[in-house]
């Protein structure tokens, strides 16, 4: 199974890991999109290294990253600066989506 996590607010980081990390622990995948407010996690550590681990892919809004005045954090290597078709196809590929 593929779980897909669209984040839209900075306040829910310890629900998005411990969803992922079931997840993976599960031997699911998983793929997080976050946008608006939720772009600003990327300057966490914490969310830089979700990203980071296997089986995880992150991608955040850059519009929405500039709207809200967030920036890579220092373990921010492998989420990808995307957009909304980032969004749009984590939705078709997914078999399950998590609004938080």
């Amino acid at each position: 199974m593929k779980l897909g996590i669209l984040v839209n607010t900075d306040r829910r980081l310890d629900h998005i890991l411990g969803l992922a990390t079931a997840a993976r622990a599960k031997n699911h995948e998983v793929v997080i999109f976050a946008m608006d407010r939720g772009a600003r996690l990327m300057e966490n550590d914490r969310f830089g290294e979700l990203a980071g681990r296997d089986g995880i892919s992150v991608s955040v809004c850059d519009h929405s990253a500039r709207e809200n005045g967030a920036t890579l954090g220092d373990n921010a290597e492998a989420i990808v600066m995307g957009s909304q078709l980032n969004n749009a196809m984590m939705a078709q590929e997914v078999d399950r989506l998590i609004v938080l």
